[in-house]
Protein backbone atom coordinates (compact mmCIF):
# COMPACT_ATOMS: atom_id res chain seq x y z
CA UNK A 1 0.00 0.00 0.00
CA UNK A 2 1.43 3.30 -0.97
CA UNK A 3 -0.01 6.28 1.81
CA UNK A 4 0.55 10.29 1.05
CA UNK A 5 -0.09 12.20 3.79
CA UNK A 6 -0.27 15.89 4.01
CA UNK A 7 2.22 16.39 1.43
CA UNK A 8 3.70 19.76 0.80
CA UNK A 9 6.56 20.38 -1.50
CA UNK A 10 8.27 23.44 -2.53
CA UNK A 11 10.31 25.28 -4.70
CA UNK A 12 12.29 28.20 -3.47
CA UNK A 13 10.17 28.57 -0.67
CA UNK A 14 7.11 28.14 -3.14
CA UNK A 15 4.59 25.84 -2.54
CA UNK A 16 3.90 23.46 -5.63
CA UNK A 17 2.15 20.63 -3.88
CA UNK A 18 0.08 21.75 -0.98
CA UNK A 19 -1.40 19.20 2.09
CA UNK A 20 -1.81 16.38 -0.64
CA UNK A 21 -3.67 12.75 0.60
CA UNK A 22 -4.01 9.84 -1.34
CA UNK A 23 -3.75 6.45 -0.62
CA UNK A 24 -3.49 3.67 -3.10
CA UNK A 25 -3.85 -0.25 -2.45
CA UNK A 26 -2.17 -3.58 -4.28
CA UNK A 27 -3.65 -3.64 -7.96
CA UNK A 28 -4.96 -0.35 -7.74
CA UNK A 29 -4.57 2.49 -10.61
CA UNK A 30 -4.56 5.98 -10.72
CA UNK A 31 -4.45 8.85 -12.97
CA UNK A 32 -3.87 11.71 -11.78
CA UNK A 33 -5.02 14.99 -14.26
CA UNK A 34 -4.73 18.61 -14.52
CA UNK A 35 -3.59 21.54 -16.80
CA UNK A 36 0.63 22.05 -16.72
CA UNK A 37 1.74 23.70 -13.98
CA UNK A 38 -0.66 22.01 -12.00
CA UNK A 39 2.07 19.93 -9.80
CA UNK A 40 1.69 16.70 -11.57
CA UNK A 41 5.40 15.29 -12.24
CA UNK A 42 6.37 16.90 -9.01
CA UNK A 43 4.16 14.55 -7.32
CA UNK A 44 5.33 11.55 -9.26
CA UNK A 45 9.16 12.87 -8.11
CA UNK A 46 8.41 13.17 -4.47
CA UNK A 47 7.36 9.40 -4.41
CA UNK A 48 10.73 8.64 -6.11
CA UNK A 49 12.74 10.44 -3.74
CA UNK A 50 14.20 12.83 -7.01
CA UNK A 51 12.66 16.35 -5.87
CA UNK A 52 15.16 18.93 -5.30
CA UNK A 53 12.74 20.77 -3.20
CA UNK A 54 11.62 20.89 0.37
CA UNK A 55 9.40 18.12 1.19
CA UNK A 56 6.80 17.91 4.30
CA UNK A 57 4.54 15.14 5.77
CA UNK A 58 4.43 11.32 4.82
CA UNK A 59 4.88 9.05 1.81
CA UNK A 60 4.67 5.55 3.88
CA UNK A 61 5.63 2.80 1.73
CA UNK A 62 6.18 -0.65 3.41
CA UNK A 63 6.17 1.02 6.54
CA UNK A 64 8.76 3.54 5.69
CA UNK A 65 8.19 7.18 5.30
CA UNK A 66 10.22 7.44 1.79
CA UNK A 67 10.54 11.51 2.95
CA UNK A 68 12.67 10.62 5.77
CA UNK A 69 14.72 7.79 4.00
CA UNK A 70 18.38 8.50 3.48
CA UNK A 71 19.76 8.94 -0.13
CA UNK A 72 21.75 5.30 -0.17
CA UNK A 73 18.07 3.32 1.30
CA UNK A 74 15.89 5.22 -1.49
CA UNK A 75 18.61 4.38 -4.04
CA UNK A 76 17.74 1.06 -3.34
CA UNK A 77 14.19 0.95 -3.34
CA UNK A 78 14.72 3.08 -6.87
CA UNK A 79 14.30 0.69 -9.55
CA UNK A 80 13.53 -1.98 -7.77
CA UNK A 81 10.53 -1.48 -5.49
CA UNK A 82 9.40 1.48 -7.93
CA UNK A 83 10.32 2.94 -10.85
CA UNK A 84 9.17 5.36 -12.99
CA UNK A 85 8.69 6.04 -16.88
CA UNK A 86 9.68 9.65 -17.56
CA UNK A 87 7.86 12.59 -19.55
CA UNK A 88 9.90 12.52 -23.26
CA UNK A 89 10.94 9.77 -24.68
CA UNK A 90 13.36 11.91 -26.79
CA UNK A 91 15.71 12.50 -23.71
CA UNK A 92 14.97 9.21 -21.84
CA UNK A 93 17.74 7.09 -23.14
CA UNK A 94 20.96 6.63 -23.65
CA UNK A 95 21.90 7.55 -27.13
CA UNK A 96 25.31 5.73 -26.80
CA UNK A 97 23.42 2.57 -25.51
CA UNK A 98 21.22 -0.16 -27.39
CA UNK A 99 17.40 -0.88 -26.16
CA UNK A 100 18.76 -4.21 -24.93
CA UNK A 101 21.58 -2.52 -23.08
CA UNK A 102 20.24 -0.11 -21.17
CA UNK A 103 17.45 -2.50 -20.06
CA UNK A 104 20.45 -4.96 -19.11
CA UNK A 105 21.85 -2.02 -16.97
CA UNK A 106 18.77 -1.50 -14.98
CA UNK A 107 18.48 -5.34 -13.90
CA UNK A 108 22.27 -5.22 -13.40
CA UNK A 109 22.01 -2.53 -10.89
CA UNK A 110 19.67 -4.40 -8.41
CA UNK A 111 21.29 -8.24 -9.45
CA UNK A 112 23.90 -10.44 -8.55
CA UNK A 113 23.22 -12.80 -11.42
CA UNK A 114 25.50 -13.23 -14.23
CA UNK A 115 25.58 -11.16 -17.94
CA UNK A 116 24.03 -13.80 -20.04
CA UNK A 117 21.12 -14.44 -17.65
CA UNK A 118 20.47 -10.81 -17.04
CA UNK A 119 20.63 -10.37 -20.93
CA UNK A 120 17.94 -12.48 -21.25
CA UNK A 121 15.69 -11.19 -18.93
CA UNK A 122 16.17 -8.05 -20.62
CA UNK A 123 15.32 -9.56 -24.01
CA UNK A 124 12.25 -11.15 -22.74
CA UNK A 125 10.59 -7.60 -21.51
CA UNK A 126 11.70 -5.83 -24.46
CA UNK A 127 10.18 -8.74 -26.37
CA UNK A 128 7.15 -8.20 -24.08
CA UNK A 129 6.95 -5.01 -24.76
CA UNK A 130 6.20 -4.93 -28.44
CA UNK A 131 9.93 -4.59 -29.57
CA UNK A 132 11.69 -7.95 -31.44
CA UNK A 133 15.36 -9.44 -31.39
CA UNK A 134 16.17 -6.86 -34.05
CA UNK A 135 15.23 -3.46 -33.19
CA UNK A 136 16.04 -4.80 -29.23
CA UNK A 137 19.84 -4.06 -30.72
CA UNK A 138 18.72 -0.70 -32.15
CA UNK A 139 20.01 2.44 -31.03
CA UNK A 140 17.30 5.07 -29.66
CA UNK A 141 18.16 7.50 -32.95
CA UNK A 142 16.94 4.27 -34.67
CA UNK A 143 13.71 3.97 -33.05
CA UNK A 144 10.45 5.59 -33.56
CA UNK A 145 8.74 7.28 -30.87
CA UNK A 146 6.62 4.62 -30.10
CA UNK A 147 9.23 1.80 -29.84
CA UNK A 148 11.09 3.99 -27.52
CA UNK A 149 8.46 4.12 -25.18
CA UNK A 150 7.81 0.74 -25.52
CA UNK A 151 11.66 0.40 -24.23
CA UNK A 152 10.98 2.70 -21.50
CA UNK A 153 8.40 0.38 -20.50
CA UNK A 154 10.50 -2.49 -20.21
CA UNK A 155 13.26 -0.56 -18.30
CA UNK A 156 10.75 0.39 -15.55
CA UNK A 157 9.47 -3.04 -15.05
CA UNK A 158 12.99 -4.62 -15.20
CA UNK A 159 13.18 -5.68 -11.62
CA UNK A 160 8.63 -6.36 -11.26
CA UNK A 161 8.84 -2.65 -9.22
CA UNK A 162 5.71 -2.82 -6.73
CA UNK A 163 4.96 1.25 -7.72
CA UNK A 164 4.82 2.00 -11.49
CA UNK A 165 4.75 5.94 -12.20
CA UNK A 166 4.08 7.13 -15.91
CA UNK A 167 4.65 10.26 -16.37
CA UNK A 168 2.55 11.31 -19.78
CA UNK A 169 3.37 8.07 -21.38
CA UNK A 170 1.55 8.64 -24.25
CA UNK A 171 2.40 12.29 -24.95
CA UNK A 172 3.31 13.09 -28.62
CA UNK A 173 2.25 9.77 -29.67
CA UNK A 174 0.05 9.07 -32.62
CA UNK A 175 -3.35 7.60 -32.19
CA UNK A 176 -2.62 4.20 -33.24
CA UNK A 177 0.59 3.89 -31.14
CA UNK A 178 -1.21 5.65 -28.35
CA UNK A 179 -3.70 2.79 -28.57
CA UNK A 180 -1.36 0.07 -28.63
CA UNK A 181 0.88 1.62 -25.80
CA UNK A 182 -2.06 2.36 -23.37
CA UNK A 183 -3.19 -1.61 -24.14
CA UNK A 184 0.50 -2.79 -23.28
CA UNK A 185 0.37 -1.27 -19.79
CA UNK A 186 -2.97 -2.33 -18.90
CA UNK A 187 -1.42 -6.12 -20.03
CA UNK A 188 1.87 -5.35 -18.24
CA UNK A 189 0.03 -3.05 -14.76
CA UNK A 190 -0.56 -6.62 -13.30
CA UNK A 191 -1.09 -6.29 -9.27
CA UNK A 192 1.43 -3.66 -8.55
CA UNK A 193 0.04 0.27 -7.70
CA UNK A 194 0.06 2.10 -11.06
CA UNK A 195 -0.29 6.07 -11.24
CA UNK A 196 -0.59 7.68 -14.69
CA UNK A 197 -0.15 11.25 -14.90
CA UNK A 198 -1.56 12.83 -17.70
CA UNK A 199 -3.26 15.54 -19.69
CA UNK A 200 -5.00 13.23 -21.79
CA UNK A 201 -8.85 12.45 -20.66
CA UNK A 202 -8.83 9.41 -23.12
CA UNK A 203 -5.90 8.15 -21.58
CA UNK A 204 -7.01 8.34 -18.05
CA UNK A 205 -10.13 7.15 -18.81
CA UNK A 206 -9.08 3.49 -20.54
CA UNK A 207 -6.17 3.15 -18.00
CA UNK A 208 -7.52 3.57 -14.56
CA UNK A 209 -9.76 2.90 -11.62
CA UNK A 210 -9.51 6.26 -9.88
CA UNK A 211 -8.81 9.72 -10.91
CA UNK A 212 -7.63 12.07 -9.13
CA UNK A 213 -7.75 16.07 -10.35
CA UNK A 214 -5.06 18.27 -9.04
CA UNK A 215 -5.31 22.36 -9.31
CA UNK A 216 -3.00 24.70 -8.25
CA UNK A 217 -1.12 22.15 -6.45
CA UNK A 218 -4.19 20.82 -4.28
CA UNK A 219 -6.30 18.17 -5.19
CA UNK A 220 -9.61 19.28 -5.94
CA UNK A 221 -11.27 16.19 -7.16
CA UNK A 222 -11.12 12.37 -6.25
CA UNK A 223 -13.28 9.52 -7.18
CA UNK A 224 -13.98 6.18 -9.86
CA UNK A 225 -12.93 7.09 -12.84
CA UNK A 226 -16.16 6.16 -14.75
CA UNK A 227 -18.33 8.37 -12.26
CA UNK A 228 -15.94 11.50 -12.77
CA UNK A 229 -15.62 12.03 -16.18
CA UNK A 230 -19.58 10.89 -16.40
CA UNK A 231 -20.82 13.67 -14.07
CA UNK A 232 -18.34 15.88 -12.83
CA UNK A 233 -18.80 17.68 -9.58
CA UNK A 234 -15.71 20.08 -9.35
CA UNK A 235 -16.07 23.34 -12.34
CA UNK A 236 -12.61 22.43 -13.04
CA UNK A 237 -13.15 19.13 -13.68
CA UNK A 238 -16.01 19.70 -16.36
CA UNK A 239 -13.79 22.70 -17.65
CA UNK A 240 -11.14 19.69 -18.28
CA UNK A 241 -13.62 17.22 -20.14
CA UNK A 242 -15.17 19.97 -22.13
CA UNK A 243 -11.92 20.96 -23.31
CA UNK A 244 -10.79 17.39 -24.49
CA UNK A 245 -12.11 16.87 -27.74
CA UNK A 246 -13.76 13.51 -28.02
CA UNK A 247 -15.70 12.11 -30.81
CA UNK A 248 -18.31 10.33 -28.69
CA UNK A 249 -19.73 13.36 -27.26
CA UNK A 250 -21.48 16.05 -29.37
CA UNK A 251 -20.95 19.38 -27.68
CA UNK A 252 -18.17 21.98 -29.36
CA UNK A 253 -15.13 22.10 -27.19
CA UNK A 254 -15.45 24.95 -24.58
CA UNK A 255 -12.59 25.92 -21.88
CA UNK A 256 -12.12 27.55 -18.99
CA UNK A 257 -11.61 31.29 -18.49
CA UNK A 258 -8.34 33.18 -17.45
CA UNK A 259 -5.13 31.05 -16.61
CA UNK A 260 -3.76 29.29 -13.34
CA UNK A 261 -1.96 31.62 -10.69
CA UNK A 262 0.44 31.04 -8.29
CA UNK A 263 -0.02 32.35 -4.58
CA UNK A 264 -3.71 32.64 -4.72
CA UNK A 265 -5.26 32.58 -1.15
CA UNK A 266 -8.14 30.85 -0.72
CA UNK A 267 -9.40 28.45 -3.52
CA UNK A 268 -6.78 28.23 -5.40
CA UNK A 269 -9.26 28.43 -8.68
CA UNK A 270 -11.57 30.73 -7.53
CA UNK A 271 -10.03 33.42 -9.94
CA UNK A 272 -11.47 31.57 -12.59
CA UNK A 273 -14.56 29.80 -11.57
CA UNK A 274 -17.67 31.29 -12.94
CA UNK A 275 -19.79 30.41 -9.39
CA UNK A 276 -17.39 31.53 -6.70
CA UNK A 277 -18.94 33.32 -3.92
CA UNK A 278 -16.95 35.75 -1.26
CA UNK A 279 -15.74 32.99 0.80
CA UNK A 280 -13.87 31.55 -1.97
CA UNK A 281 -10.90 34.08 -1.71
CA UNK A 282 -10.80 34.02 1.97
CA UNK A 283 -10.55 30.08 2.96
CA UNK A 284 -8.87 26.92 1.29
CA UNK A 285 -12.27 24.54 1.08
CA UNK A 286 -11.98 21.68 3.17
CA UNK A 287 -12.31 18.24 1.08
CA UNK A 288 -15.71 16.88 1.42
CA UNK A 289 -16.23 12.85 0.67
CA UNK A 290 -20.07 12.74 -0.95
CA UNK A 291 -20.68 9.02 -1.99
CA UNK A 292 -17.00 7.72 -2.25
CA UNK A 293 -16.36 10.80 -3.84
CA UNK A 294 -13.79 13.66 -2.59
CA UNK A 295 -14.75 17.38 -3.75
CA UNK A 296 -13.16 20.62 -2.69
CA UNK A 297 -15.63 23.37 -3.10
CA UNK A 298 -16.94 25.65 -0.61
CA UNK A 299 -20.33 25.30 -2.61
CA UNK A 300 -20.05 21.52 -2.54
CA UNK A 301 -19.47 21.10 -6.57
CA UNK A 302 -21.31 22.03 -9.29
CA UNK A 303 -24.57 23.81 -7.88
CA UNK A 304 -28.21 23.78 -9.50
CA UNK A 305 -29.40 27.43 -10.38
CA UNK A 306 -33.23 26.60 -11.20
CA UNK A 307 -35.18 23.88 -9.91
CA UNK A 308 -38.19 23.12 -11.58
CA UNK A 309 -40.86 20.62 -9.96
CA UNK A 310 -44.15 18.91 -10.79
CA UNK A 311 -44.54 22.16 -12.85
CA UNK A 312 -48.32 21.66 -14.75
CA UNK A 313 -50.22 24.34 -16.82
CA UNK A 314 -53.60 23.78 -18.05
CA UNK A 315 -55.81 25.52 -20.73
CA UNK A 316 -59.06 24.22 -20.38
CA UNK A 317 -59.10 20.65 -20.74
CA UNK A 318 -55.40 20.35 -22.27
CA UNK A 319 -52.74 19.42 -20.16
CA UNK A 320 -49.71 21.69 -22.23
CA UNK A 321 -47.39 21.02 -19.31
CA UNK A 322 -47.58 17.64 -17.09
CA UNK A 323 -45.66 17.77 -13.56
CA UNK A 324 -42.22 18.14 -15.02
CA UNK A 325 -38.89 18.13 -13.40
CA UNK A 326 -36.02 19.25 -14.84
CA UNK A 327 -32.83 20.99 -12.87
CA UNK A 328 -30.13 23.26 -14.66
CA UNK A 329 -27.10 23.81 -13.21
CA UNK A 330 -24.58 26.59 -13.56
CA UNK A 331 -22.44 26.87 -16.38
CA UNK A 332 -24.58 23.90 -18.69
CA UNK A 333 -26.95 24.23 -21.48
CA UNK A 334 -29.72 22.37 -21.13
CA UNK A 335 -31.73 21.34 -24.48
CA UNK A 336 -35.26 21.12 -24.59
CA UNK A 337 -36.34 19.68 -27.87
CA UNK A 338 -39.39 18.42 -29.10
CA UNK A 339 -41.77 19.12 -31.78
CA UNK A 340 -44.18 22.37 -32.08
CA UNK A 341 -47.01 22.01 -30.05
CA UNK A 342 -44.81 19.92 -27.43
CA UNK A 343 -45.41 22.49 -24.87
CA UNK A 344 -41.63 23.46 -24.46
CA UNK A 345 -42.90 27.68 -24.70
CA UNK A 346 -45.40 26.78 -22.40
CA UNK A 347 -43.15 25.69 -19.81
CA UNK A 348 -40.41 28.65 -20.50
CA UNK A 349 -43.13 31.46 -20.02
CA UNK A 350 -44.75 29.61 -17.11
CA UNK A 351 -41.18 29.44 -15.56
CA UNK A 352 -40.87 33.38 -16.54
CA UNK A 353 -44.04 34.05 -14.70
CA UNK A 354 -45.66 35.07 -17.73
CA UNK A 355 -48.43 32.46 -17.20
CA UNK A 356 -49.63 31.52 -14.03
CA UNK A 357 -48.42 27.82 -13.40
CA UNK A 358 -51.32 25.26 -12.33
CA UNK A 359 -49.24 23.21 -9.73
CA UNK A 360 -46.02 22.65 -8.85
CA UNK A 361 -42.39 24.88 -7.79
CA UNK A 362 -39.38 26.37 -8.35
CA UNK A 363 -36.01 26.39 -6.47
CA UNK A 364 -33.44 29.40 -7.50
CA UNK A 365 -29.98 29.34 -5.77
CA UNK A 366 -31.34 26.69 -3.37
CA UNK A 367 -34.57 29.09 -2.48
CA UNK A 368 -38.16 28.30 -3.22
CA UNK A 369 -39.65 31.00 -5.58
CA UNK A 370 -43.55 31.93 -4.51
CA UNK A 371 -43.49 34.94 -7.06
CA UNK A 372 -41.62 36.25 -9.44
CA UNK A 373 -39.74 39.51 -7.97
CA UNK A 374 -36.70 41.80 -8.58
CA UNK A 375 -34.84 39.33 -7.10
CA UNK A 376 -36.00 36.39 -9.58
CA UNK A 377 -35.57 38.67 -12.60
CA UNK A 378 -32.10 39.82 -11.77
CA UNK A 379 -31.07 35.94 -12.08
CA UNK A 380 -33.53 34.80 -14.67
CA UNK A 381 -33.60 36.38 -17.86
CA UNK A 382 -35.33 35.07 -21.45
CA UNK A 383 -34.59 35.72 -25.26
CA UNK A 384 -37.81 35.36 -26.88
CA UNK A 385 -38.06 33.78 -30.70
CA UNK A 386 -38.90 36.60 -32.48
CA UNK A 387 -36.98 40.19 -31.17
CA UNK A 388 -39.37 42.31 -32.51
CA UNK A 389 -42.27 41.26 -30.43
CA UNK A 390 -39.67 41.12 -27.26
CA UNK A 391 -38.62 44.67 -28.00
CA UNK A 392 -40.94 47.65 -27.72
CA UNK A 393 -41.26 49.57 -31.46
CA UNK A 394 -41.68 52.56 -29.26
CA UNK A 395 -37.93 52.73 -27.75
CA UNK A 396 -34.71 53.13 -29.61
CA UNK A 397 -31.77 50.81 -29.01
CA UNK A 398 -30.59 52.56 -24.84
CA UNK A 399 -34.34 52.65 -24.03
CA UNK A 400 -34.57 48.97 -24.85
CA UNK A 401 -31.67 47.75 -23.38
CA UNK A 402 -31.65 49.58 -20.14
CA UNK A 403 -34.94 49.38 -19.52
CA UNK A 404 -34.67 46.25 -17.06
CA UNK A 405 -32.09 48.28 -15.45
CA UNK A 406 -34.62 51.15 -15.28
CA UNK A 407 -36.78 48.78 -13.32
CA UNK A 408 -34.48 46.98 -11.26
CA UNK A 409 -31.77 49.82 -10.38
CA UNK A 410 -33.31 52.74 -10.88
CA UNK A 411 -31.43 56.24 -10.45
CA UNK A 412 -27.48 56.82 -12.01
CA UNK A 413 -28.60 56.95 -15.53
CA UNK A 414 -24.91 57.87 -16.83
CA UNK A 415 -24.06 53.91 -14.78
CA UNK A 416 -26.89 52.52 -16.76
CA UNK A 417 -25.99 53.93 -20.01
CA UNK A 418 -22.25 52.38 -19.46
CA UNK A 419 -23.72 49.16 -18.36
CA UNK A 420 -25.28 48.77 -21.80
CA UNK A 421 -22.94 49.63 -23.74
CA UNK A 422 -21.24 46.98 -21.92
CA UNK A 423 -23.91 44.66 -22.79
CA UNK A 424 -23.84 45.74 -26.37
CA UNK A 425 -20.07 45.06 -26.98
CA UNK A 426 -20.25 41.69 -25.00
CA UNK A 427 -22.85 40.87 -28.51
CA UNK A 428 -20.95 42.65 -30.34
CA UNK A 429 -23.10 45.31 -31.18
CA UNK A 430 -21.44 49.15 -31.46
CA UNK A 431 -22.51 51.48 -28.28
CA UNK A 432 -21.98 54.81 -30.86
CA UNK A 433 -24.97 57.15 -30.32
CA UNK A 434 -25.66 56.75 -33.72
CA UNK A 435 -26.57 52.92 -33.04
CA UNK A 436 -28.35 53.54 -29.53
CA UNK A 437 -31.05 56.14 -31.33
CA UNK A 438 -31.76 53.27 -33.87
CA UNK A 439 -35.52 51.53 -33.60
CA UNK A 440 -36.07 48.49 -34.00
CA UNK A 441 -37.65 48.52 -37.39
CA UNK A 442 -34.04 50.22 -38.59
CA UNK A 443 -32.14 46.48 -37.52
CA UNK A 444 -31.80 43.77 -39.52
CA UNK A 445 -32.86 40.32 -37.84
CA UNK A 446 -29.03 38.99 -36.52
CA UNK A 447 -29.09 43.06 -34.96
CA UNK A 448 -32.41 43.00 -33.51
CA UNK A 449 -31.69 39.28 -31.75
CA UNK A 450 -28.45 40.51 -30.30
CA UNK A 451 -29.90 43.40 -29.07
CA UNK A 452 -32.53 41.14 -27.41
CA UNK A 453 -29.54 39.17 -25.83
CA UNK A 454 -27.84 42.16 -24.36
CA UNK A 455 -31.31 43.52 -23.10
CA UNK A 456 -31.67 39.70 -21.29
CA UNK A 457 -27.95 40.03 -20.08
CA UNK A 458 -28.00 43.72 -19.09
CA UNK A 459 -28.50 42.35 -15.78
CA UNK A 460 -26.24 40.07 -15.37
CA UNK A 461 -28.65 37.41 -14.73
CA UNK A 462 -27.17 33.84 -14.00
CA UNK A 463 -29.98 31.73 -15.87
CA UNK A 464 -30.86 32.42 -19.46
CA UNK A 465 -34.10 31.18 -21.19
CA UNK A 466 -33.83 31.21 -25.00
CA UNK A 467 -36.85 30.53 -26.76
CA UNK A 468 -36.00 29.51 -30.54
CA UNK A 469 -33.22 32.30 -30.79
CA UNK A 470 -32.15 31.52 -33.74
CA UNK A 471 -35.01 29.96 -35.81
CA UNK A 472 -35.75 32.79 -38.02
CA UNK A 473 -31.88 34.07 -38.64
CA UNK A 474 -30.22 32.67 -41.79
CA UNK A 475 -27.60 30.28 -41.08
CA UNK A 476 -24.23 32.59 -40.81
CA UNK A 477 -26.26 34.80 -38.40
CA UNK A 478 -27.21 31.11 -36.28
CA UNK A 479 -23.82 30.15 -36.05
CA UNK A 480 -22.86 33.68 -34.86
CA UNK A 481 -25.54 33.96 -32.26
CA UNK A 482 -24.99 30.77 -30.85
CA UNK A 483 -21.66 30.84 -30.69
CA UNK A 484 -21.99 34.45 -28.78
CA UNK A 485 -24.34 32.63 -26.15
CA UNK A 486 -21.44 30.23 -25.73
CA UNK A 487 -18.41 32.51 -25.47
CA UNK A 488 -20.57 34.62 -22.65
CA UNK A 489 -21.42 31.10 -20.89
CA UNK A 490 -17.64 30.26 -20.64
CA UNK A 491 -17.12 33.71 -19.62
CA UNK A 492 -19.75 34.36 -16.96
CA UNK A 493 -20.69 30.31 -15.95
CA UNK A 494 -24.43 30.83 -17.32
CA UNK A 495 -27.11 28.53 -17.24
CA UNK A 496 -28.80 28.22 -20.43
CA UNK A 497 -31.83 26.44 -21.21
CA UNK A 498 -32.19 26.55 -24.63
CA UNK A 499 -35.78 25.37 -26.28
CA UNK A 500 -35.32 24.47 -30.04
CA UNK A 501 -36.55 21.73 -32.15
CA UNK A 502 -33.82 21.38 -34.29
CA UNK A 503 -31.94 18.30 -32.97
CA UNK A 504 -28.43 19.39 -35.04
CA UNK A 505 -28.40 22.71 -33.14
CA UNK A 506 -29.43 20.77 -29.75
CA UNK A 507 -26.43 18.34 -30.23
CA UNK A 508 -23.56 21.02 -30.72
CA UNK A 509 -24.56 23.07 -28.25
CA UNK A 510 -25.99 21.08 -24.92
CA UNK A 511 -24.11 19.46 -22.30
CA UNK A 512 -27.84 17.61 -21.63
CA UNK A 513 -30.76 16.84 -23.90
CA UNK A 514 -34.53 16.48 -22.34
CA UNK A 515 -37.30 15.38 -24.88
CA UNK A 516 -40.95 16.78 -24.68
CA UNK A 517 -43.64 14.83 -25.89
CA UNK A 518 -47.59 16.06 -25.22
CA UNK A 519 -46.33 17.97 -22.28
CA UNK A 520 -44.13 15.57 -20.93
CA UNK A 521 -40.94 14.75 -20.69
CA UNK A 522 -40.18 11.24 -21.75
CA UNK A 523 -36.37 11.43 -21.79
CA UNK A 524 -33.32 13.18 -20.30
CA UNK A 525 -29.80 12.62 -19.98
CA UNK A 526 -26.00 13.46 -21.48
CA UNK A 527 -26.78 14.82 -24.61
CA UNK A 528 -24.05 12.57 -26.54
CA UNK A 529 -25.37 8.84 -25.05
CA UNK A 530 -29.48 10.38 -25.31
CA UNK A 531 -28.56 10.89 -29.47
CA UNK A 532 -25.96 8.05 -29.67
CA UNK A 533 -29.10 5.33 -27.86
CA UNK A 534 -32.34 6.71 -27.65
CA UNK A 535 -34.45 4.85 -25.39
CA UNK A 536 -37.59 6.51 -26.03
CA UNK A 537 -38.91 5.64 -29.63
CA UNK A 538 -40.56 9.49 -29.87
CA UNK A 539 -36.60 10.19 -29.25
CA UNK A 540 -35.62 8.09 -31.89
CA UNK A 541 -37.60 9.31 -34.56
CA UNK A 542 -36.81 12.91 -33.52
CA UNK A 543 -33.49 11.67 -34.12
CA UNK A 544 -33.74 9.73 -37.40
CA UNK A 545 -36.02 12.81 -38.84
CA UNK A 546 -33.00 15.42 -37.96
CA UNK A 547 -30.08 12.44 -39.65
CA UNK A 548 -32.10 11.72 -42.97
CA UNK A 549 -32.11 15.03 -44.88
CA UNK A 550 -28.42 14.45 -44.86
CA UNK A 551 -28.82 11.24 -45.45
CA UNK A 552 -30.24 11.93 -48.91
CA UNK A 553 -27.98 14.82 -49.68
CA UNK A 554 -25.41 12.16 -49.33
CA UNK A 555 -27.35 9.47 -51.18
Amino acid sequence: MLDIRGLTVRYSGLPVLKDINLTLEKGESLSIIGESGAGKTTLGLSVMGLVEGCCEGEILFQGKNLLSLKEEEIRRLRGREMAMVFQGVEGALHPLYTALDQVAEAIAVHSRKDAGSIRKKALGLLLSAGLDETTACFYPHQLSGGLKQRALIAMALANSPEILILDEPTASLDAGTKAEILALLNKLAGDRITIMITHDIHSAAYFSDRVAVLYGGRLIEQGPTGEVFKSPLHPYTRGLIRSCPDLSTTKDLQGIPGRMMPGVTGCSFHPRCTQRIHLCSLDIPEPVVTGGRLVACHRGGIVPLLEIKKLSKIFGKVKAVREVDLTLYQGETLALVGESGSGKTTLARTVMGLLKEDGGEFCLEGANISKRDAFFYQRVQMIFQNPMESISHRMNVLQAVREPLDINRPGDEEANNHLVRKALDEVELPGDQYFLNKYPHHLSGGEAQRVAIARALVLEPRVLIADEPTSALDASIQAKIIKLMLSLQEKRGLAILLITHDIALARKVSDRMAVMLKGSIVEEGPAGKLLGSPRHQYTRLLVNQSESPAKSMIL
